[in-house]
Formats: structure tokens, sequence, C-alpha cells
């Protein structure tokens, strides 16, 4: 039975109360509802069906509504309006959908995971052939089996989702080797003279910079370099985050900091703007490297090291992974959008429907060799 409200009445059954009564997965009782039965025995669908009508559940409308044809226009759900990580994304996934004649709307979540299910339960009912969300999984939140839910209803009901994002949630999913590209940057930094590093990063639930933190640690680990807890300083995953983590670093002193990885190129482009108004100079007196390589990475002075992610083909890639007939495992290879390197983008088959873009280290400027 549903809980009751904190009025005393009865809260409306959902999919999950149901699928529990029944004793099947969600995506079963889902199909089995929306008279989407293949795969489905016949006596689960006959549990299912008085499993609901026991709770008196009341499917969602605008999910049936999906099996019954779809628009022609495809919802892209990102962290971050301002973050240029999410405008290349999205100039990415649209490049894709306008091929395929389809217009893709787009809603910005603000990082926050219940403004994230909120816009996906509004977005569905607005019968989108596809859905894909761009952003780091936030542990913790509360919302996942929510968001799985509906995004489980969407799915059996036609839809198709894709996210860009860590490998967690149980639908096709675009990786990015944040892990690999931090360690082999730590590793890059060493080679070039560096000992003594600080590290400016988002708290520890947004997977993105912990995975970022944790491959940093490890290459630093490998060449027999530990980071010094005291320099590991906690923001916000934004510019103004990176800009007060180093006005704070640089009131301390530097304390003989010689390098700051920023876990996103927005929040090094912040710390080195803190360290100009601090009277230093990036590059010179303190190096900075971040990760993403926006574009404007190489605009600012001196052009930012960074690790460089092919974030318009990650979009592309979500895209076609949307679209394909079914969602498959083949390797995809592309030309780099990168100007400095004449490899191709590699995108490796992880899984049915996954797919992990390669990165890749930039030295430039902000990081110059050191003398031995």
């Amino acid at each position: 039975m549903a809980e009751a409200s904190p009025e005393g009445r009865p809260s409306p059954a959902t999919l999950h109360d149901v699928a529990r009564e029944a004793g099947v997965s969600i995506a079963t009782a889902s199909r089995a509802l929306n008279g989407s039965t293949r795969n489905v025995r016949t006596e689960n669908v006959s549990r299912v069906l008085a499993a609901a009508a026991k709770l008196d559940y009341e499917p969602h409308l605008s999910a049936q509504a999906i099996a019954k044809g779809s628009t022609r226009t495809a919802a892209l759900v990102v962290g971050d309006v301002a973050d240029p990580y999410f405008s290349a994304i999205a100039a990415g996934v649209s490049r894709v959908a306008e091929a395929a004649g389809l217009i893709v709307t787009m809603a910005v979540a603000d990082r926050s995971p219940d403004r994230e299910l909120e816009i996906v339960r509004t977005v569905r009912g607005q019968r989108p052939r596809v859905i894909i969300i761009a952003g780091s999984r936030v542990e913790g939140a509360g919302t996942r089996e929510a968001l799985v839910e509906e995004l489980e209803q969407y799915r059996t009901a036609g839809g198709r989702v894709v996210l860009i994002s860590q490998q967690d949630l149980p639908f096709a999913t675009v990786t990015i080797d944040n892990r690999g590209g931090a360690r082999r940057l730590a590793r890059a930094l060493a080679g070039v003279g560096y000992r003594r590093f600080a590290v400016v990063h988002a708290p520890d639930r947004v997977r993105t910079s912990r995975d970022r933190v944790d491959g940093f640690t490890e290459g630093l680990r490998e060449v027999g370099i530990a980071l010094d807890g005291r320099f590991l300083l906690e923001t916000e995953f934004t510019r103004a985050g990176g800009y007060e983590a180093a006005r704070e670093l640089a009131g301390r002193g530097l304390e003989g900091i010689e390098v700051v990885f920023a876990v996103n190129d927005v929040m090094a482009i912040g710390a080195m703007t803190a360290f100009r108004d601090a009277g230093l100079v990036p590059g010179e007196d303190i190096a900075v490297a971040g990760f993403d390589d926006i574009g404007s990475a190489v605009d600012v002075v001196p052009a930012l090291t960074s690790v460089a992610v092919p974030l318009e083909e990650a979009g592309a890639s979500a895209m076609r992974l949307a679209l394909a007939e079914s969602a498959g495992s083949e390797g995809v290879e592309s030309e780099s959008a990168e100007p400095e390197s004449a490899e191709p983008v590699r995108i490796e088959p992880l899984k049915v429907g996954s797919a992990r873009i390669e990165t890749r280290v930039i030295l430039r400027e902000s990081t110059p060799p050191r003398p031995r």
C-alpha cells in the first residue's frame, strides 16, 4: 500500500509500488502497463495488472502517449548554460539532430539533481523522441531511484535515453576518461619538473571532480610524489569557485606550491585571475593547469595547459547512440576538432549502447618547464 501523506491521505501509488507488489522489476511493470509486453511472461502481466488494480495505480498518460508517436524534437538537459563545456556538447548534439531532421530543445538543471528530475518529468510529457542528459552524477542526492523510474517509463513507451556522464544509471551512456586524463596530466607535469602541487576541486559527491582528483593523485603517486592534504582545496565547480580557492591559496603565501591543478578549465581561469589580483603572474610565479580544453583555454594569457576532451564529438556520439535502430557497441572514429593534434578522436566501445571518449594532455605556456 502507498504511504500516507503528511495530511493523513494515502499518496498516489507509483510504478515502483506496483512493481514491488507484483514482485517484478520496474521495467517489467512498465511494459505490462503500457501494453508493450514483449519479453514479459503472461503470468507477470497478470500479476502487474492485479497489483495496479489493488493499489489504484494511475499510469502516466504522457508516457503512454509516446508509444503512439513522438514529436520531431530531442530534449537536452545540461548542468550549466554558462559553462562552455556544455555549449560544446550541445553543438555536437545539434549537429547530428539537424541531420536527422530533429529540433533540439535545451533545459538547464543548474547542477541540481532535484531540478534535473523535475525537468525530466516535464519534458517527457512533451513527447520528445530523445532525451539526453549531460552532467556529472552527484552521489547522495536522493533522486536516483525516481529519475531511473521516470526514464525507464519513457524508454519503455518508445523514447530513447542517453547520458553523457558516469556509467551509473541503467541507460546508454557516453563516458569521458576523466581519471585517465588526470593521471596522464599529473605525470606530464612531473615530467617537466614540477614537484609541489595544489588541487582545486568540487565536493567529492560530484563524480566528475572526484574522478579527476583520484586520477591526478594516482599519477603523482606513480612518480613518487604525494599530495599534501592542506593543498586539496574544495570549492564550487565554477569559475567563481576557482577564483575563491586561488585567492585563499595566495593569501597563505603559496607555501612553496609550484603548480595548481583545477579540475575544470573555468575553475583554472578563475584561479589565474585571482593570482593576478594578488600580484602574481600565472606561468611565472605560479603555474596553472585545467581540464576539458574549452575554447578560451587558448585565448587566456598565458595559454592554459589542459586535458583535451572532444566535447562536441561527445554530444554527437550521444545523439548517434540515441538515433541508432538498436544501441550498438561499435567504436566510432572521426577527425579531431583540435588543430594541435593529428591523431583522430577515438570513441571506444564499453558495452552495448555505451562509449567512452578518450582524452589527451596539452602542455601550454601556463606550465613552462622548470629547471631540475
